[in-house]
């Protein structure tokens, strides 16, 4: 194995934490697309800081006083049978994240649902995990492919340059992932999928009706 190739591997799996994705979807959302949002800058900040909260700063800082308490082994989680409680305690952190999007924000509805089809993924990967190993990484990375797409649906705003900046991103990854050891391809395909359609279904659906 090719020690700088996996050095990047294992740099590019941080940077692409599953924790920061909603973040940085958040991120681009309001600043990125800013010219098509109308939102005060205070008000934008405070969405992308209760982004940062329910969805990154709660789930990791379990994740780490288990860590620091020995019932984990480390932050990635992978050991499967060390999962159950961080994926519980993160499904409700997004629970929450969903509630601060809908009512307190009030923020478009493709964003709301978005992160309440975010919050089912992590359920279905807690599922899954119990006799299978499905990508968090990737399915996260999907999640936020999906939300473009759902932008776009939902906007009529073409959103290419975030579906091709995403999409690279994903095949990175994947490589990542696979290259490290912590995936199969299938592993990472499915992971990916399954963000995608957890996040772009809803909307959908709710388009057309």
């Amino acid at each position: 194995m090719n020690n700088t190739l996996y050095y990047l591997s294992r740099s590019l799996s941080a940077v692409l934490y599953p924790m920061f994705i909603p973040t940085y979807g958040m991120l681009i959302y309001f600043l990125s697309l800013r010219e098509f949002i109308s939102y005060p800058a205070p008000l934008i900040w405070i969405g992308v800081l209760g982004t940062l909260v329910f969805t990154c700063l709660l789930p990791l800082s379990v994740i780490l006083v288990m860590i620091h308490r020995g019932n984990l082994t480390d932050i990635y989680i992978r050991n499967p049978k060390q999962r159950t409680m961080p994926y519980i305690y993160s499904t409700i952190c997004y629970g929450f994240w969903a509630y601060f999007c809908s009512q307190v924000m009030h923020l478009p509805q493709f964003i709301v649902l978005t992160a309440i089809g975010s919050t089912v993924v992590l359920l279905l990967i807690l599922l899954i995990n119990r006799t299978w190993k499905i990508s968090a990484h990737l399915a996260a990375l999907g999640g936020l492919f999906g939300a473009m797409m759902s932008f776009s649906l939902s906007t009529g705003v073409s959103a290419i340059p975030a579906l091709i900046g995403c999409s690279i991103a994903a095949i990175l990854l994947m490589f990542a992932r696979v290259y490290d050891g912590s995936h199969t391809p299938l592993q990472v395909i499915c992971g990916y999928l399954l963000g995608t359609m957890a996040t772009f279904l809803p909307n959908l659906v709710a388009e057309s009706l």
